[in-house]
């Protein structure tokens, strides 16, 4: 008995250790807090010097501006964390927003680094914003503003339509209802371009049949063009201004993070 009560005692202090080990070694690869404090937190090493500056005075400037702050932390490896818990970590452990409002928002992106990798990208909402940021508009936000960027490589541009919405959407500038309705017709046109092409260049070869003048020629590069122009656009252009503040502030740095707190609200994406 005494045997047996001690292989029990035994096998429960080995579990405890590992389970310390485990718990130690999630918790290291969590990034620790800035130190000097930013707000951009590029670990991928995605955007350029530029780019980070740009962005890190836009959520500075709003910040100030509205006491909300946004993070953007960027890493090659989730290391075995959802998207979502890695980004809820980085919120509770580094106290994104500020403690009363719990108004902060964090943005983890794992580039997509090779051909066989995926992407991930994921927005947590603190507590104070799930009603302005609820996650089916956090998720619209990811598949419309972020994602048709990524996969292009593009990455400061999907960040930065992004941070956009969401400012606009955080300062009550715009409601949840005016981006959905934005947006929402979005899938089905998307295609629209893309269906007058093909019936402009169905046309003009029917018209090639009967002539190989210049003149057809020249209007298939016309069809093309006018295609290319019709499907270049985006709705993101009607979110880049953020009336608070902008890439062009030139205030002092950012202050710190002010003990927000997060309850899982937001949604993510991959590609």
């Amino acid at each position: 008995m005494r045997i047996k009560r001690h292989s029990k005692i035994f096998s429960i202090t080995i579990l405890m250790f590992f389970s310390f080990i485990i718990a130690n070694a999630f918790g290291q690869s969590i990034p620790q807090r800035p130190n000097p404090p930013q707000l951009v937190n590029d670990f991928a090493n995605i955007l350029t010097l530029k780019e980070r500056s740009t962005l890190e005075k836009k959520l500075v400037a709003f910040n100030d501006s509205t006491s909300n702050q946004i993070a953007i932390v960027t890493v090659r490896s989730l290391n075995g964390y959802t998207p979502s818990m890695f980004a809820f970590e980085i919120g509770e452990k580094w106290q994104v927003g500020q403690k009363k409002f719990d108004n902060g928002i964090v943005i983890v992106i794992k580039p997509k680094l090779s051909s066989t990798d995926r992407g991930q990208a994921f927005i947590a909402v603190g507590y104070g914003l799930e009603p302005a940021i609820p996650d089916a508009i956090g998720k619209r936000i990811v598949d419309n503003e972020m994602i048709p960027y990524f996969r292009r490589d593009n990455y400061y541009q999907g960040i930065n339509n992004a941070i956009s919405v969401l400012m606009q959407l955080a300062a009550g500038e715009i409601s949840s209802d005016e981006y959905k309705k934005q947006t929402g017709t979005s899938g089905i046109f998307s295609f629209l371009p893309f269906v007058i092409l093909l019936i402009l260049i169905i046309v003009i070869r029917s018209n090639r049949g009967r002539s190989h003048s210049i003149g057809s020629n020249a209007s298939l590069w016309t069809a093309l063009w006018l295609g290319s122009a019709l499907g270049g656009g985006s709705h993101s252009g009607n979110w880049g201004n953020f009336s608070g503040g902008g890439s062009g502030f030139g205030g002092g740095g950012f202050g710190g993070f002010g003990g927000g707190s997060f309850g899982g609200g937001g949604a993510g994406g991959s590609w």
